[in-house]
Protein backbone atom coordinates (compact mmCIF):
# COMPACT_ATOMS: atom_id res chain seq x y z
CA UNK A 1 0.00 0.00 0.00
CA UNK A 2 1.25 3.38 -0.83
CA UNK A 3 1.88 6.08 1.48
CA UNK A 4 -0.30 9.01 1.41
CA UNK A 5 0.10 12.80 0.19
CA UNK A 6 -2.50 15.30 0.34
CA UNK A 7 -1.86 17.96 -1.77
CA UNK A 8 -3.95 21.71 -0.91
CA UNK A 9 -3.67 22.85 -4.73
CA UNK A 10 -3.18 21.66 -7.99
CA UNK A 11 0.62 21.97 -9.28
CA UNK A 12 2.11 21.38 -12.45
CA UNK A 13 1.09 18.08 -14.01
CA UNK A 14 4.60 16.54 -14.26
CA UNK A 15 5.00 16.67 -10.10
CA UNK A 16 1.86 15.43 -9.96
CA UNK A 17 3.00 12.58 -12.27
CA UNK A 18 6.22 11.73 -9.90
CA UNK A 19 4.14 11.77 -7.40
CA UNK A 20 1.70 9.42 -8.17
CA UNK A 21 4.71 6.87 -8.65
CA UNK A 22 5.32 6.99 -5.19
CA UNK A 23 1.75 8.20 -3.53
CA UNK A 24 -1.85 7.67 -3.35
CA UNK A 25 -2.52 11.30 -3.59
CA UNK A 26 -5.52 13.36 -2.45
CA UNK A 27 -5.47 16.59 -4.36
CA UNK A 28 -7.80 19.93 -3.52
CA UNK A 29 -8.97 19.73 -7.27
CA UNK A 30 -11.08 23.08 -6.70
CA UNK A 31 -9.10 26.46 -7.82
CA UNK A 32 -8.54 28.19 -4.97
CA UNK A 33 -7.64 28.12 -1.54
CA UNK A 34 -8.64 25.53 0.92
CA UNK A 35 -10.13 26.61 4.18
CA UNK A 36 -8.57 25.38 7.52
CA UNK A 37 -11.46 22.84 8.22
CA UNK A 38 -10.47 21.63 4.82
CA UNK A 39 -6.80 21.38 5.26
CA UNK A 40 -7.23 19.89 8.66
CA UNK A 41 -9.21 16.91 7.25
CA UNK A 42 -7.11 16.23 4.51
CA UNK A 43 -3.54 16.50 6.68
CA UNK A 44 -5.45 14.15 9.38
CA UNK A 45 -4.84 11.05 7.73
CA UNK A 46 -1.95 11.69 4.85
CA UNK A 47 1.78 10.99 5.46
CA UNK A 48 3.03 13.76 3.92
CA UNK A 49 1.55 17.49 3.15
CA UNK A 50 2.61 19.37 0.38
CA UNK A 51 1.09 22.73 0.89
CA UNK A 52 1.38 26.28 -0.61
CA UNK A 53 2.43 30.00 0.92
CA UNK A 54 -1.16 30.73 0.35
CA UNK A 55 -1.78 27.72 3.24
CA UNK A 56 -1.74 28.54 6.94
CA UNK A 57 -0.31 25.62 8.84
CA UNK A 58 -0.64 26.55 12.31
CA UNK A 59 0.25 24.16 15.63
CA UNK A 60 -3.90 22.72 15.24
CA UNK A 61 -2.91 21.13 11.95
CA UNK A 62 0.40 19.94 12.57
CA UNK A 63 -0.81 18.21 15.64
CA UNK A 64 -4.09 16.34 14.27
CA UNK A 65 -1.83 13.62 12.86
CA UNK A 66 0.62 12.13 15.03
CA UNK A 67 2.10 10.24 12.19
CA UNK A 68 2.78 13.03 9.66
CA UNK A 69 6.21 12.52 8.17
CA UNK A 70 6.65 15.80 6.60
CA UNK A 71 5.54 19.34 5.61
CA UNK A 72 6.98 20.09 1.69
CA UNK A 73 6.14 23.52 1.20
CA UNK A 74 5.55 24.98 -2.50
CA UNK A 75 7.37 28.01 -2.06
CA UNK A 76 10.67 29.82 -1.17
CA UNK A 77 9.26 31.16 2.00
CA UNK A 78 7.74 29.57 4.82
CA UNK A 79 6.47 32.01 6.95
CA UNK A 80 2.82 30.34 6.64
CA UNK A 81 4.02 27.10 8.89
CA UNK A 82 4.57 27.05 12.29
CA UNK A 83 8.49 26.03 12.42
CA UNK A 84 8.94 25.65 15.69
CA UNK A 85 6.19 22.95 16.01
CA UNK A 86 6.99 21.25 13.63
CA UNK A 87 10.72 21.29 14.68
CA UNK A 88 9.72 20.18 18.18
CA UNK A 89 7.42 17.24 16.77
CA UNK A 90 10.63 16.13 14.80
CA UNK A 91 8.71 16.88 11.76
CA UNK A 92 11.14 17.74 9.03
CA UNK A 93 9.61 21.01 6.46
CA UNK A 94 11.17 21.75 3.45
CA UNK A 95 11.04 24.73 1.13
CA UNK A 96 12.06 25.12 -2.99
CA UNK A 97 14.74 27.98 -3.04
CA UNK A 98 17.00 28.70 -5.58
CA UNK A 99 14.91 27.83 -8.65
CA UNK A 100 12.44 31.06 -9.24
CA UNK A 101 15.37 33.01 -8.37
CA UNK A 102 15.77 34.31 -12.41
CA UNK A 103 11.93 34.71 -12.88
CA UNK A 104 11.23 37.13 -10.03
CA UNK A 105 14.18 38.96 -11.47
CA UNK A 106 12.47 38.82 -14.77
CA UNK A 107 9.39 40.22 -13.22
CA UNK A 108 11.09 42.72 -10.98
CA UNK A 109 12.63 44.33 -13.81
CA UNK A 110 9.08 44.45 -15.86
CA UNK A 111 8.12 46.26 -12.72
CA UNK A 112 10.63 48.65 -13.19
CA UNK A 113 10.15 49.27 -17.48
CA UNK A 114 6.50 49.47 -16.85
CA UNK A 115 6.29 51.97 -14.42
CA UNK A 116 9.24 54.13 -15.27
CA UNK A 117 7.87 54.09 -18.86
CA UNK A 118 3.75 53.58 -17.91
CA UNK A 119 3.16 51.10 -19.74
CA UNK A 120 -0.04 49.94 -18.21
CA UNK A 121 -1.44 53.37 -18.11
CA UNK A 122 -0.35 54.25 -21.82
CA UNK A 123 -2.10 50.60 -23.03
CA UNK A 124 -5.07 51.80 -21.39
CA UNK A 125 -4.75 55.12 -22.86
CA UNK A 126 -4.48 53.68 -26.68
CA UNK A 127 -7.48 50.78 -25.58
CA UNK A 128 -9.66 53.53 -24.66
CA UNK A 129 -9.73 55.68 -28.22
CA UNK A 130 -7.62 58.42 -26.38
CA UNK A 131 -4.84 58.28 -28.85
CA UNK A 132 -5.06 61.32 -31.53
CA UNK A 133 -1.34 61.15 -32.23
CA UNK A 134 2.01 62.23 -31.23
CA UNK A 135 2.22 64.75 -28.53
CA UNK A 136 5.43 66.13 -26.97
CA UNK A 137 4.03 65.99 -23.39
CA UNK A 138 1.81 62.91 -23.69
CA UNK A 139 2.51 60.38 -20.85
CA UNK A 140 6.28 61.43 -19.90
CA UNK A 141 7.86 58.80 -18.00
CA UNK A 142 11.23 58.37 -16.36
CA UNK A 143 14.71 57.33 -17.91
CA UNK A 144 16.23 54.32 -16.92
CA UNK A 145 19.98 54.28 -18.06
CA UNK A 146 22.29 55.49 -16.53
CA UNK A 147 20.07 55.52 -13.20
CA UNK A 148 20.87 54.38 -9.61
CA UNK A 149 19.48 51.59 -8.50
CA UNK A 150 19.00 50.58 -4.30
CA UNK A 151 18.48 47.09 -4.04
CA UNK A 152 16.92 46.20 -0.14
CA UNK A 153 17.83 42.90 0.37
CA UNK A 154 21.34 41.25 -1.97
CA UNK A 155 20.32 37.28 -1.84
CA UNK A 156 20.08 35.28 -4.68
CA UNK A 157 17.07 37.56 -6.41
CA UNK A 158 18.91 40.58 -5.31
CA UNK A 159 21.89 39.62 -7.38
CA UNK A 160 20.35 38.42 -10.04
CA UNK A 161 18.45 41.83 -10.32
CA UNK A 162 21.87 43.83 -10.23
CA UNK A 163 23.02 41.68 -12.86
CA UNK A 164 20.37 42.80 -15.03
CA UNK A 165 21.36 46.82 -14.00
CA UNK A 166 24.30 46.19 -15.43
CA UNK A 167 23.49 45.80 -18.80
CA UNK A 168 21.61 49.71 -18.00
CA UNK A 169 24.64 50.84 -16.70
CA UNK A 170 23.10 51.60 -13.31
CA UNK A 171 24.69 52.68 -10.22
CA UNK A 172 24.19 49.90 -8.04
CA UNK A 173 23.65 50.16 -4.46
CA UNK A 174 22.43 47.63 -2.16
CA UNK A 175 21.73 46.80 1.56
CA UNK A 176 22.30 43.44 3.30
CA UNK A 177 23.40 42.53 6.55
CA UNK A 178 26.74 40.48 4.64
CA UNK A 179 28.59 42.14 2.64
CA UNK A 180 28.12 40.34 -1.17
CA UNK A 181 31.55 40.15 -2.68
CA UNK A 182 30.03 39.07 -6.23
CA UNK A 183 28.26 42.32 -6.79
CA UNK A 184 30.48 44.50 -5.49
CA UNK A 185 33.64 42.83 -7.48
CA UNK A 186 32.09 42.38 -10.65
CA UNK A 187 29.50 45.02 -10.98
CA UNK A 188 30.93 47.85 -8.84
CA UNK A 189 27.78 47.72 -5.81
CA UNK A 190 28.05 49.79 -3.10
CA UNK A 191 27.00 48.49 0.18
CA UNK A 192 25.17 51.26 2.26
CA UNK A 193 22.70 51.27 5.22
CA UNK A 194 19.43 51.34 4.43
CA UNK A 195 18.74 55.30 5.05
CA UNK A 196 21.30 56.56 2.80
CA UNK A 197 20.29 54.14 -0.03
CA UNK A 198 16.86 55.46 0.13
CA UNK A 199 18.23 58.74 -0.43
CA UNK A 200 20.42 58.15 -2.86
CA UNK A 201 18.45 55.92 -5.19
CA UNK A 202 15.83 56.07 -8.46
CA UNK A 203 14.73 52.80 -8.33
CA UNK A 204 14.82 50.86 -5.12
CA UNK A 205 13.44 47.26 -4.87
CA UNK A 206 12.93 45.09 -2.20
CA UNK A 207 14.42 41.23 -1.64
CA UNK A 208 14.00 40.18 1.67
CA UNK A 209 12.02 37.80 3.69
CA UNK A 210 9.16 39.05 5.87
CA UNK A 211 10.29 38.56 9.78
CA UNK A 212 9.86 40.49 12.74
CA UNK A 213 13.18 42.59 11.98
CA UNK A 214 11.49 43.48 8.21
CA UNK A 215 7.87 43.76 8.81
CA UNK A 216 6.64 47.76 8.05
CA UNK A 217 10.60 48.10 7.35
CA UNK A 218 9.32 50.72 4.66
CA UNK A 219 6.80 52.97 6.30
CA UNK A 220 5.72 56.70 6.04
CA UNK A 221 9.43 58.01 7.59
CA UNK A 222 11.12 56.12 5.10
CA UNK A 223 9.19 57.29 2.07
CA UNK A 224 10.36 60.88 2.76
CA UNK A 225 13.85 60.35 2.70
CA UNK A 226 13.23 59.08 -0.43
CA UNK A 227 13.60 61.52 -3.86
CA UNK A 228 9.95 62.60 -5.18
CA UNK A 229 11.38 61.14 -8.64
CA UNK A 230 11.48 57.61 -7.07
CA UNK A 231 10.05 54.64 -7.77
CA UNK A 232 9.97 51.35 -5.58
CA UNK A 233 9.03 48.17 -6.48
CA UNK A 234 8.09 44.79 -4.21
CA UNK A 235 7.91 41.20 -5.12
CA UNK A 236 9.04 39.83 -1.99
CA UNK A 237 6.13 39.94 0.77
CA UNK A 238 3.47 42.76 0.81
CA UNK A 239 4.17 43.52 4.74
CA UNK A 240 7.07 45.10 4.38
CA UNK A 241 6.07 47.99 3.11
CA UNK A 242 3.09 49.89 5.39
CA UNK A 243 0.33 50.33 2.89
CA UNK A 244 -1.47 53.20 3.97
CA UNK A 245 1.78 55.16 4.02
CA UNK A 246 2.49 54.34 0.38
CA UNK A 247 -0.40 55.11 -0.57
CA UNK A 248 -0.30 58.07 1.04
CA UNK A 249 2.89 58.87 -0.57
CA UNK A 250 1.89 58.22 -4.15
CA UNK A 251 -1.02 60.16 -3.89
CA UNK A 252 0.49 63.37 -2.58
CA UNK A 253 3.38 62.87 -4.98
CA UNK A 254 6.09 62.08 -2.23
CA UNK A 255 7.55 59.38 -4.95
CA UNK A 256 7.03 58.64 -8.39
CA UNK A 257 5.30 55.46 -8.68
CA UNK A 258 5.32 51.80 -7.33
CA UNK A 259 5.51 48.18 -8.72
CA UNK A 260 3.57 45.63 -6.77
CA UNK A 261 3.60 42.04 -6.88
CA UNK A 262 2.40 41.12 -3.01
CA UNK A 263 0.42 43.52 -0.75
CA UNK A 264 0.36 43.21 3.05
CA UNK A 265 -3.21 42.16 3.33
CA UNK A 266 -2.74 39.65 0.78
CA UNK A 267 -5.38 38.54 -1.43
CA UNK A 268 -6.67 42.07 -0.60
CA UNK A 269 -5.64 44.86 -2.24
CA UNK A 270 -6.23 48.09 -0.53
CA UNK A 271 -9.02 50.38 -2.30
CA UNK A 272 -6.37 53.44 -2.31
CA UNK A 273 -4.02 50.94 -4.43
CA UNK A 274 -6.55 50.10 -7.52
CA UNK A 275 -7.29 54.37 -7.68
CA UNK A 276 -4.08 55.15 -8.68
CA UNK A 277 -2.14 55.36 -11.89
CA UNK A 278 1.51 55.40 -11.21
CA UNK A 279 1.39 52.33 -9.15
CA UNK A 280 1.10 49.03 -11.30
CA UNK A 281 -0.47 45.80 -9.40
CA UNK A 282 0.06 42.44 -9.79
CA UNK A 283 -1.44 39.06 -8.43
CA UNK A 284 1.41 37.81 -7.01
CA UNK A 285 3.25 36.33 -10.23
CA UNK A 286 6.72 36.52 -9.37
CA UNK A 287 7.11 33.03 -10.13
CA UNK A 288 4.74 32.63 -12.80
CA UNK A 289 6.45 31.06 -16.02
CA UNK A 290 5.44 27.15 -16.76
CA UNK A 291 9.26 26.43 -16.71
CA UNK A 292 9.67 27.60 -13.34
CA UNK A 293 5.87 26.67 -11.19
CA UNK A 294 7.50 22.78 -13.33
CA UNK A 295 10.31 23.20 -11.36
CA UNK A 296 8.98 24.14 -7.81
CA UNK A 297 6.62 21.22 -8.29
CA UNK A 298 9.52 18.38 -9.13
CA UNK A 299 11.75 20.34 -5.99
CA UNK A 300 8.28 19.88 -3.99
CA UNK A 301 7.90 16.47 -4.97
CA UNK A 302 11.59 15.27 -4.23
CA UNK A 303 11.52 17.22 -1.17
CA UNK A 304 8.32 15.03 -0.02
CA UNK A 305 9.31 11.45 -1.33
CA UNK A 306 12.41 11.91 0.43
CA UNK A 307 10.74 12.78 3.69
CA UNK A 308 8.56 9.56 3.45
CA UNK A 309 11.18 7.81 2.91
CA UNK A 310 12.94 8.48 6.25
CA UNK A 311 15.64 10.64 5.00
CA UNK A 312 16.72 13.96 5.00
CA UNK A 313 15.05 16.34 2.26
CA UNK A 314 17.57 18.41 0.52
CA UNK A 315 15.77 21.70 1.20
CA UNK A 316 15.41 21.08 4.55
CA UNK A 317 14.26 24.26 6.81
CA UNK A 318 14.76 22.75 10.14
CA UNK A 319 17.61 20.74 9.54
CA UNK A 320 18.47 20.83 13.58
CA UNK A 321 15.65 17.62 13.74
CA UNK A 322 18.74 15.88 11.96
CA UNK A 323 21.66 16.04 14.27
CA UNK A 324 21.45 13.21 16.54
CA UNK A 325 21.11 10.79 13.30
CA UNK A 326 23.60 12.47 11.77
CA UNK A 327 25.85 12.20 14.43
CA UNK A 328 25.08 8.79 15.01
CA UNK A 329 25.64 8.03 11.20
CA UNK A 330 29.04 9.64 11.03
CA UNK A 331 30.44 8.07 14.46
Amino acid sequence: MKPKIFVTRRIPQPALDRLSGEFEIELNEADRVLTKEEILKGTKNCDVLLCLLTDTIDEEIIKVNPKLKGIANYAVGYNNIDIEIATNLKIPVSNTPGVLTQTTADLTWSLILSVSRRIVESDCYAREGKFTGWGPMLLLGNDIFGKTLGIIGAGRIGTAVAERAFGFKMKILYTDNKINKNIETNLGATKLELNELLGQSDFITLHIPLNEYTNHLITKNELKLMKDSAIIINTSRGQIIKEKDLIKALQDNEISGAGLDVYEFEPKISKGLKKLKNVIILPHIGSATIETRTAMGMLATNNAIAMVKGKKPENIVNPQIYKKTDSKESA
